[in-house]
């Protein structure tokens, strides 16, 4: 896509011809999400279920579904195809599921559209019950009509045709487990959503943190995702593959865990994700409220969008700013309390975005384990001392 230069905050500034990106394009930023997390000692089995326990399970809530952003989307002609290649005997792609420590429960990893067929043939509707559509009858079509399974349904396999039936309960579902042995915790399930997941679209970092660790925090990331002064500072709507609730995350990590940082980014977010998984109502409020001090703060200081330096918002650029005025948010109150002197400060951001050194920190290919500290050290520097 050509890029046009444009003037003003200016020779660092680039806007893609027609569609703004939604990210600036960072070499760091790349190799961070490229990178692969630490080792593991995993355990992976084959399992060979047959439908009817897989159904089973499902039915007691041994299989989860992870509240992934992808819905069920397959048509009933292909989920009637699934079911006819069972009942004919020909070979279907395995499911992947992880192990849950503790509760032993199978996390579907891969293979979520086949199971749900499954599930929705033996219970003879199609789709989920509290579809809006309304209960539709599961009935095989878009088969041939010399298949003798056309226009069938779990209950006329039943009454009518015991042997089919029967072959049908009895079909396995090739399906493999996947359980961490060391550590001894759950952090592996995150690589292997990576490299296993082929739902046709990779799942991005905090839609993979958005399955696995679901409780409080998640539920607050998602709620502070909507706060308005946000909005306006990320710039576009909600993000469906959920980078902008990465970026609060990614905010709230660095304040808080900063001293501690190790590459890659997103096995700190990971970590820092999964300690606060069930933090209590006192902790989730006081990281909320800091965020939402620090929005009003840069909204009334720098305006709307703010890191759109290049072609979208730079994430290095806001790691720094939004760190650094979290740090000095007692200096709103009275320092920064005018607008005589909250120009004074988006001046001072201006400079500091078209200093060579602070660009070289956020623009570059700059991977070195303390570049995060830099950034940050450096804004505080120019923007507050």
């Amino acid at each position: 896509m050509p890029l046009i230069l444009t003037p003003g905050r200016s020779k660092y500034m680039a806007r893609a011809k027609g569609n703004l990106e939604l990210f600036e394009p960072i070499p760091s930023e790349q190799y961070d999400s490229e990178v692969s997390l630490q080792g593991y000692e995993i355990l992976s089995y084959p399992a060979d279920f047959t439908l009817e326990v897989l159904v089973g399970k499902w039915k007691k809530e041994e299989i989860k579904i992870p509240p992934l952003q992808r819905r069920f989307i397959w048509s009933q002609v292909r989920a009637s195809k699934l079911i006819e290649s069972f009942l004919m005997g020909l070979p279907v792609p395995p499911v992947f599921f992880y192990q849950e420590r503790g509760t032993n429960k199978l996390l579907v990893v891969d293979g979520q559209q086949r199971l749900r067929s499954i599930v929705y043939f033996f219970a003879g509707t199609f789709g989920e019950s509290d579809s809006k559509e309304g209960q539709v009858p599961f009935t095989l079509t878009g088969l041939s009509e010399r298949s003798p399974y056309s226009e069938t349904t779990y209950q006329k396999l039943r009454d009518s045709n015991e042997e089919a039936f029967n072959k049908l309960n009895n079909s396995v579902l090739r399906s493999f487990v996947v359980k961490q042995i060391d550590p001894q915790d759950d952090t592996s399930i995150f690589q292997i959503f990576e490299r296993l997941n082929t739902g046709g679209v990779i799942l991005q970092g905090q839609e993979i943190r958005n399955c696995i660790y679901d409780g409080a925090f998640n539920d607050s990331l998602n709620e502070l995702n909507k706060y308005a002064p946000w909005r306006k500072i990320f710039g576009s709507p909600e993000d469906k593959r959920k980078r902008d609730i990465e970026l609060i995350l990614r905010f709230l990590a660095l304040f808080y865990s900063r001293r501690t940082y190790e590459k890659p980014m997103k096995q700190f977010l990971n970590t820092f994700m999964k300690v606060n998984r069930r933090a209590d109502s006192k902790k989730i409020g006081e990281f909320e409220d800091l965020f939402r001090k620090t929005c009003d703060a840069v909204i009334a200081s720098l305006g709307e969008k703010p890191f759109h330096i290049h072609t979208g918002l730079n994430a290095a650029v806001y790691d720094s700013i939004f760190t650094v005025f979290a740090g000095n948010l007692d200096k709103f109150a009275a320092d920064y309390a005018t607008d005589k002197s909250r120009t004074k400060l988006r001046q001072r951001f201006e400079e500091l975005t078209h200093q060579p050194a602070y660009i070289k920190l956020t623009s570059t290919g700059t991977t070195d384990e303390d570049i995060i500290p830099k950034r940050i050290k450096k804004a505080d520097k120019a923007l507050f001392e």
